[in-house]
């Protein structure tokens, strides 16, 4: 895994995921995924995925939570600087700009089916992000672990309204404290394979 230090990668990565985030930080995850672990390699995907589930049981927008953690790591204080500017500042810039002309054209057609369009593109960026997660997550606890957790986190997020955080911090308390139990389960299995 390269950590290349250079600040100007740094700052196109994020702006690149600021600037075509569209729906917000849980849009932009795709993007942040994509230049951090696919382009510059400054993550692997098991690492990637612990950032977006500690940053997800935090308060605060994920996006620049993802990008002040990743900013840091890369660079330093001065990454971290670098990241959050750059995925803040050209958002709100075209969000203002943005906004001032929609709201001088809001009653026109094209305006409403623009707005309309980006939602089920960004419904699909986050399906690829959620089945490349659950891919990852069988071949590390198998299908049958994978879709007990999958079907008991719809049950409790959708149907009894659990707050995600509250669910994240459970399952992160309980891999600290019985996932050491699980991986020697696993070796002794493989070893007597």
């Amino acid at each position: 895994m390269k950590k290349k230090n250079n600040q100007a990668d740094l700052f196109m990565a994020f702006f690149r995921a600021g600037i075509f985030g569209f729906g917000g930080g849980p849009a932009s995850i795709t993007l942040v995924h994509k230049e951090v672990v696919k382009t510059y390699k400054w993550m692997n995907d098991e690492e990637f995925s612990d950032v977006l589930a500690l940053g997800n049981a935090m308060p605060g927008p994920i996006a620049t939570k993802m990008a002040g953690y990743i900013g840091y790591r890369v660079g330093g204080i001065a990454g971290l600087l670098n990241a959050i500017a750059a995925t803040i500042i050209p958002t709100v810039a075209a969000m203002i700009l943005l906004l001032t002309t929609l709201n001088a054209y809001r009653d026109v057609g094209w305006v409403n089916g623009m707005s309309q369009a980006v939602i089920p593109v960004v419904g699909v960026m986050l399906g690829v992000l959620t089945w490349d997660f659950i891919k990852k997550s069988s071949s590390a606890l198998g299908w049958l672990i994978t879709g007990v957790l999958l079907a008991a986190s719809l049950l409790l997020l959708e149907w009894l309204g659990v707050h995600p955080a509250i669910l994240i911090a459970s399952i992160l308390a309980y891999a600290l404290l019985f996932g050491h139990k699980g991986k020697a389960r696993r070796k002794r299995r493989g070893e007597t394979l």
